[in-house]
C-alpha cells in the first residue's frame, strides 16, 4: 500500500512521534516509551511514517533508531499553506470585530 504524507499527520500519536523525532533520533523502544499506547501499536505508527517516508528505521546492534526526514513533511506544508492567507484574512476581520465590540462596550458604560 502506498501511503502519503497526509495519511501520516492524520493521526494525533503519529503528528506527536513526528514532533518528537523533530528534537532527536530515538530508539523505537524509546519512542514508545513517551505514549501510553502498546509498544506494538507505536510500532505499527512508526510503520506508517516509514511508509510514508516521514520516517528512517536505521538499525544499529540490537537496536532500531528512528530518524526524521523533515523533507517529506514539505507537500503537506505548501498544501496548508496555500490557506495561510485565508485564514489571516478571517482573524483580521475577527479581530476588528472585537475591537469595534470593546470600544462600543467602553462608550457605552462611559454614557451611563
Amino acid at each position: 500500500m502506498r501511503r502519503d504524507v497526509f495519511q501520516a499527520i492524520a493521526d494525533p500519536v503519529r503528528r506527536d512521534i513526528i514532533q518528537l523525532l523533530a528534537e532527536q533520533a530515538l530508539t523505537v523502544n524509546a519512542v514508545a516509551e513517551r505514549f501510553d499506547v502498546s509498544r506494538p501499536a507505536i510500532s505499527k505508527h512508526l510503520k506508517i511514517l516509514e511508509e510514508c517516508g516521514i520516517v528512517t528505521l536505521n538499525k544499529q546492534g540490537r537496536e532500531r533508531y528512528c530518524y526524521i526526514q523533515p523533507k517529506n513533511l514539505i507537500p503537506a506544508f505548501l498544501w496548508i499553506d496555500q490557506y495561510r492567507n485565508l485564514w489571516e484574512e478571517k482573524l483580521d476581520s475577527f479581530e476588528n470585530y472585537l475591537t469595534q465590540l470593546q470600544t462600543k462596550k467602553k462608550t457605552n458604560e462611559r454614557n451611563k
